[in-house]
C-alpha cells in the first residue's frame, strides 16, 4: 500500500488504525487486517418489508421459504392476534439473505380467515407484504419488541454463525388500518450485521433525557 500510495509505511499504519478505530476493517493478531461488513442501522421508520430494507441499504435481497404450512394457534400465537384457542394460522418460515449471505430467520404467523389460500402462495420470489397489498389489505402499523440473545445450533446453522453467538431476537405484530392484529413474526437476526438505533428527545422542563422505545422492566422472577 505504501508503494501503490507513494505514502511511508507509518502513513499507512495510522490509516489502517483509523479505520479500524471506526470500525471499518478489524486487525487480527498473526493474521492481517480485514474488511468488516458494516452493521445495518435498525431503530425507528416507516414500516418496510425485509426486501425493501435491504433494497434501501444497496443490498441484493433473497428469500429460501423453510416451511409454510397451517397450523392451529396455541396462546402463544393467539393472544398477540386476538384470536380464538386453535384458530387456523399460515405458519410461514424463512431465510432471509442480502448479497447472498444470511442476516435472519423469521417466522411470521397470519390468520387463515384473513387470508386464505396464502400458504400456496411463492414466497421466494414474491414480497409477502407486496401480496398482501395485491389482496386489498393495507397495513398500517407495528409494534416490534427487540432483545439480546444468543443463537441456537438450528438458528446458528441457517445463519452460518458459531452456536451461542450474539443475535438480536424481535416480535412484531402488525396491524391493519382497523386496529386488528393481522401478523405476528418472531426474528432472530443476526447481532453482528444489524445494530439497534433510537432517536433520543430532551424534555426541556424537565432537562432529562428520553428514549423514544420502551424498555420492559423485568418482574425479578
Amino acid at each position: 500500500m505504501a508503494d501503490r500510495f507513494a505514502v511511508s509505511k507509518i502513513t499507512v499504519r495510522q490509516a489502517l488504525h483509523d479505520l479500524a478505530n471506526h470500525g471499518y476493517v478489524r486487525r487480527e493478531q498473526g493474521r492481517g487486517t480485514f474488511v468488516t461488513k458494516l452493521r445495518l442501522d435498525q431503530g425507528p421508520h416507516e414500516l418496510l418489508g425485509f426486501n425493501e430494507e435491504m433494497r434501501r441499504h444497496r443490498l441484493v435481497p433473497a428469500t429460501k421459504v423453510l416451511k409454510i404450512d397451517v397450523i392451529h394457534a396455541g396462546p402463544a400465537i393467539a393472544g398477540p392476534l386476538e384470536l380464538e384457542p386453535r384458530a387456523a394460522v399460515v405458519r410461514l418460515k424463512r431465510l432471509r439473505l442480502a448479497d447472498g449471505e444470511p442476516m435472519g430467520v423469521q417466522t411470521a404467523h397470519i390468520p387463515s380467515a384473513l387470508a386464505p389460500g396464502l400458504e400456496t402462495e411463492d414466497f421466494e420470489n414474491r414480497s409477502l407484504y407486496d401480496l398482501l397489498r395485491s389482496r386489498g389489505l393495507w397495513l398500517a402499523r407495528a409494534r416490534e419488541t427487540h432483545c439480546a440473545s444468543v443463537a441456537d445450533r438450528a438458528a446458528a446453522r441457517l445463519l452460518r454463525i458459531p452456536a451461542g453467538a450474539p443475535v438480536f431476537a424481535a416480535e412484531r405484530i402488525t396491524f391493519l388500518a382497523n386496529g386488528k392484529p393481522f401478523e405476528l413474526v418472531n426474528s432472530v437476526m443476526r447481532g453482528d450485521r444489524y445494530s439497534i438505533v433510537l432517536d433520543l428527545a430532551v424534555d426541556s422542563g424537565r432537562q432529562d433525557v428520553r428514549y423514544a422505545a420502551r424498555v420492559a422492566r423485568g418482574t425479578g422472577k
